[in-house]
């Protein structure tokens, strides 16, 4: 088997592949982007050729309006193309709606680039598949072994406790609408309305199949009354009410420098943590471990010379 060690690496405009002349998730408008999901730090504008499941498009359309991309090919899953020599096969990541890893096949090598991934359940999206790989690029946001993020039905079900409204920043794509399922489902008294900017998310969700459940739009006049509402808001609008008053400040995210403060903690992560990345590594049985977007230095001590492990 001929692993090629330059399959993937990064320049100026992001991940290169030379072999199909694409990029995946490209920093800089190029002439063809494979795009992996819809958040912004991976789904950029002016691309001129764009390849991405329907979702991921839909939101780009919401973002960037006609500057989504000069031409597009929507893709459905475990439907495979090709770009240049290399065949490409989109597989759901369970990170949010439309998300997709993407597998690359080139002279008889299978190449796995996860992009952004999570394993726990998630109502308002595919949830991840397994694909079996030669080479698992990875990314290694929280790869490391002192990270294990909590139960996300436990960390939903502290709302349970608080009596009063709550002002909840989340990402508005994504996480918004996951927080909107999970509360409907585990904090059912809970009356939920949201910021402006989530409710056209919200729209493409119930197109694609997987709205995120009940919720009202924001009204300065409802949230004066003190009901158990939780008001989702983006990070902008969070930060903007840091002094507000009547209301319990949460916010929902993996990381701990996020949390609004270190009682008033919401620990709800829509990437992988050190044991999901171990159970991937497990299930995928690749013969060599690339890593992005992270440290990957405890994988490589981690396998040391069972697994070969390259940091991108």
């Amino acid at each position: 088997m001929n692993i090629r060690e330059d399959f993937v690496y990064f320049d100026t405009n992001g991940l290169y592949c030379k072999y199909g002349d694409f990029y995946i998730d490209p920093i800089l408008p190029v002439k063809n982007a494979v795009i992996s999901h819809a958040h912004a730090d991976h789904a950029k504008s002016n691309n001129h050729m764009v390849y991405c499941t329907a979702a991921t498009y839909g939101f780009m359309q919401l973002r960037y309006g006609k500057n989504a991309a000069v031409k597009s090919h929507i893709i459905a899953y475990d439907q495979s193309f090709f770009v240049g020599n290399v065949k490409i096969t989109l597989v759901p990541a369970g990170h949010m709606l439309g998300s997709a890893q993407v597998l690359m096949e080139y002279e008889g090598v299978k190449y796995l680039y996860t992009g952004d991934y999570k394993l726990q359940p998630d109502n308002t999206c595919e949830p991840l598949e397994w694909v079996k790989t030669d080479v698992l690029i990875t990314e290694s946001t929280f790869a490391n072994p002192e990270i294990t993020h909590p139960d996300p039905v436990s960390e939903i079900k502290k709302l349970n406790e608080i009596k009063i409204n709550i002002l909840l920043g989340a990402y508005g794509l994504g996480k918004s609408q996951r927080l909107i399922s999970m509360i409907n489902q585990y904090a059912p008294q809970k009356k939920i309305l949201v910021h402006y900017k989530i409710a056209p998310i919200n729209a493409i969700y119930e197109k694609m199949g997987f709205p995120p459940g009940k919720c009202e739009h924001y009204s300065r006049k409802l949230m004066k009354n003190q009901e158990e509402f939780v008001y989702i808001v983006p990070p902008f609008t969070f930060d903007a009410y840091i002094r507000a008053t009547g209301v319990k400040r949460l916010f929902a995210s993996g990381w701990k420098n996020l949390q609004a403060n270190e009682q008033d903690t919401l620990f709800i992560s829509d990437h992988v943590d050190w044991n999901d990345i171990l159970l991937t590594i497990k299930q995928t049985d690749p013969q060599q471990i690339w890593t992005l977007h992270g440290n990957g230095q405890y994988l490589k001590k981690q396998f040391g010379n069972d697994i070969f492990v390259k940091l991108l």
